[in-house]
């Protein structure tokens, strides 16, 4: 891999990776707290950031550009994963925190993605029933907020440590 297409991947790899721990973050410590302080109140501004600002994409595109970039690297430093450095004390940290971060994209892709679906439908059923959630209504929406955040938490523990793996990696003993 040339120096210019290296660089390339490593501002791509750190610049998305910030991204995606800071929204993750954002969600986990502001936004998802606010939703559910405000109750039904929320649909509105959940819809515009689903339908209009497209959330659900920024947070699939982010973490797969992320990821993808991480393993150009990966594969650029262990020869085509292939060589002995793999083994070695950076490779072992990179591998942990590209696993971490792996793990992460896969939580929020299973759990996430669908609980914001089933959130999005019930809201559109609270709409078109005149703005008033049943209370059955309400009782599935924050348990799948509930189910929402602990997942969210959990991929923003995840996050924490692939960062930290990657932070660290250089400088393990080989």
């Amino acid at each position: 891999m040339s120096p210019t297409t290296l660089q390339l991947f490593r501002a791509i790899h750190i610049v998305f990776g910030a991204v995606w721990l800071g929204a993750v973050l954002f969600l986990v410590l502001f936004l998802m707290p606010t939703l559910k302080t405000l109750g039904p109140a929320s649909g509105p501004a959940m819809a515009y950031l689903t339908n209009v600002r497209k959330l659900p994409i920024f947070m699939m595109v982010v973490p797969i550009l992320a990821i993808l970039s991480g393993l150009a690297l990966y594969w650029n430093d262990s020869a085509g994963f292939s060589s002995v450095w793999m083994h070695s004390g950076p490779g072992r940290t990179f591998g942990l925190g590209g696993g971490l971060a792996i793990l992460a994209v896969i939580s929020g892709m299973a759990v996430n993605a669908p609980t914001a679906r089933r959130l999005g439908a019930i809201g559109a059923q609270i709409k078109a029933q005149g703005g008033s959630p049943t209370p059955e209504q309400q009782a599935e929406m924050e348990r799948l907020q509930g189910r929402m955040m602990t997942a969210l938490r959990v991929v923003a523990a995840l996050l924490i440590l692939a960062t930290l793996a990657m932070a660290v990696a250089r400088y393990m003993p080989t």
